[in-house]
């Protein structure tokens, strides 16, 4: 911890540093995370191209758009596993916080991505549901069963790194992936069984559906994180609450919390401590970091002290600013 004072004994800064808190093991995840995204590309695109072939040997719809929605997988992983590396980075002078937020931004653009895949695979099964052709249900099958082993296997490889907003969209996007194969399987089966070619492109606007529906989640997700919003997991007075459980703070103010990158919280505010000596204020400052971080998982803030008594003069984060009870 690094405290400043800047220009009033008044103001003092404490700043966890964001890449100190992971350390080596940080860099172990992000070497492995990168490691299993570039298998995942390889394996991924090997299964494209065997769905598209079938696809066409087979005349099925389900299979092409399977082949499209895997497709989405490439730029989604391609971006993941450069995110990984610029997330381990450390600051600069450009990029004073480091590159914690490349995951975030990588999470937003694939979830772009999923979305307008999801839109193209329902419109062009629409159009083939209307025209249904005859399938061939064996290659049909066969080529589910692989898409099953290598989406199936990317997505339990994915499923311990899900605290990771990006890690997520991998393993959901892949989750879904596993979840079509099946359904293809099961399509392929009862069209055999039945004759129902419409089968095929109705799994087609399912799949789609599924596949918006997975994306849009992580896209509100990360648009809250890059839009500077609060975290879901943390209430705004329950944090001003418990620094005002601190010895010697009497009023919290002007208080802002965002999300730097997975798992990294920051802070800022203003407290007013009554009048006394810089040791006092430094003890105060270490109790409130220990609440902080303890409690909230806020391991980056920014404490700005004012005297008590005088009128406040920055935007209060609720109509009346969080008082004491009593005072």
């Amino acid at each position: 911890m690094h405290v400043h004072a800047h220009g009033s004994p008044g103001h003092r800064h404490d700043h966890s540093s964001p890449a100190g808190s992971h350390g080596h093991a940080g860099h172990s995840h992000a070497s492995h995370g990168t490691a299993f995204l570039g298998f995942a590309v390889i394996a991924t695109i090997g299964l494209i191209l065997v769905e598209i072939i079938a696809s066409y040997s087979a005349h099925s719809i389900a299979l092409l758009s399977d082949a499209i929605h895997n497709l989405t997988d490439i730029p989604m992983l391609v971006i993941s596993w450069l995110a990984m590396r610029w997330a381990t980075r450390p600051p600069t002078a450009e990029k004073t916080y480091g590159y914690h937020r490349a995951g975030i931004l990588a999470a937003f653009v694939n979830a772009m991505i999923i979305s307008l895949a999801s839109l193209f695979v329902m419109y062009e099964s629409i159009l083939r549901l209307r025209h249904p052709v005859g399938i061939e249900t064996g290659i049909m099958l066969w080529v589910a069963v692989i898409a099953l082993v290598v989406n199936g296997g990317i997505t339990l490889a994915a499923h311990g790194g899900r605290s990771d907003l990006n890690m997520r969209a991998v393993w959901l996007h892949n989750l879904g992936d596993a979840l079509s194969n099946v359904a293809v399987m099961v399509g392929a089966f009862a069209i055999r069984h039945t004759g129902a070619n419409w089968l095929d492109p109705a799994l087609g606007i399912v799949i789609g559906l599924m596949v918006l529906w997975s994306g849009s989640g992580i896209l509100r997700e990360s648009g809250h994180i890059l839009l500077e919003g609060l975290p879901r997991e943390i209430r705004l007075e329950q944090v001003a609450r418990a620094l005002l459980g601190v010895n010697g703070v009497q009023e919290v103010h002007d208080i802002h919390i965002w999300t730097l990158g997975t798992n990294l919280h920051a802070l800022s505010c203003h407290i007013r401590i009554p009048d006394m000596h810089m040791e006092d204020c430094e003890k105060i400052l270490a109790r409130i970091r220990l609440v902080l971080e303890k409690d909230f998982n806020i391991t980056h803030s920014t404490i700005q002290f004012e005297r008590a008594g005088l009128p406040a003069d920055d935007g209060l984060y609720m109509p009346e600013p969080v008082r004491r009870a009593g005072s």
